[in-house]
């Protein structure tokens, strides 16, 4: 895959990166937060900063320590949340591997031009050929009623005193971080809808 396309709009806290796949017509967009959007764009375009921000400071520990970043994989999609991995090549021929999420990989990786491969499950997942901007549109609202009725789900469950008293504190905690998650990208989306018309 390659990097086709950052999309950053003041308008949202969620910016959009775009995979494409070479060779290939499929493509799918990651939302991403405002900080990983910017920071893959400084490093695509080479922008200095005066002190270095993560992700430069990550890269120079991996120089430092004579590896090399050979490869991002987007290997797997757990509720609606992407799963990347970074594949660092050691001095000694070794290979370490380290979870990551896409955005922070793309961003480390981008300066680089370091190889990006998607797992075809997810591609076949979520990727999706050429379409027209009526059917574009119809895929974002079909997400949008999806979020809908996720999001409602799980209001109700982190509202209900019954399965807030039996459930363990990190299941809880997991269930509202992936609320707050959802609930961003609906809104983004519906951004996007109002802003197409």
């Amino acid at each position: 895959m390659e990097l086709s396309r950052v999309l950053i709009t003041e308008l949202s806290d969620q910016q959009v990166i775009f995979l494409r796949e070479i060779g290939g017509d499929r493509t799918f967009p990651i939302m991403i937060g405002t900080y990983e959007a910017l920071a893959i764009d400084r490093r695509l375009k080479g922008i200095p900063t005066p002190r270095p921000m993560t992700h430069d400071l990550l890269a120079a520990v991996i120089e430092a320590l004579d590896a090399r970043l050979d490869r991002i994989v987007v290997n797997d999609l757990q509720d609606h949340t992407f799963i990347a991995t970074l594949y660092l090549e050691t001095p000694d021929g070794g290979e370490v591997t380290v979870d990551s999420r896409p955005s922070d990989a793309i961003a480390l990786g981008a300066a680089s031009e370091t190889p990006i491969y998607v797992a075809e499950k997810v591609l076949k997942a979520i990727a999706t050929p050429p379409a027209s901007r009526n059917e574009r549109l119809e895929l974002l609202r079909k997400r949008l009623e999806m979020l809908g009725q996720r999001i409602e789900e799980l209001s109700q469950r982190l509202n209900d005193d019954d399965f807030l008293s039996l459930t363990p504190e990190e299941i809880v905690a997991a269930h509202r971080q992936q609320l707050d998650e959802m609930q961003t990208e609906y809104e983004a989306i519906e951004q996007v809808l109002k802003k197409l018309g």
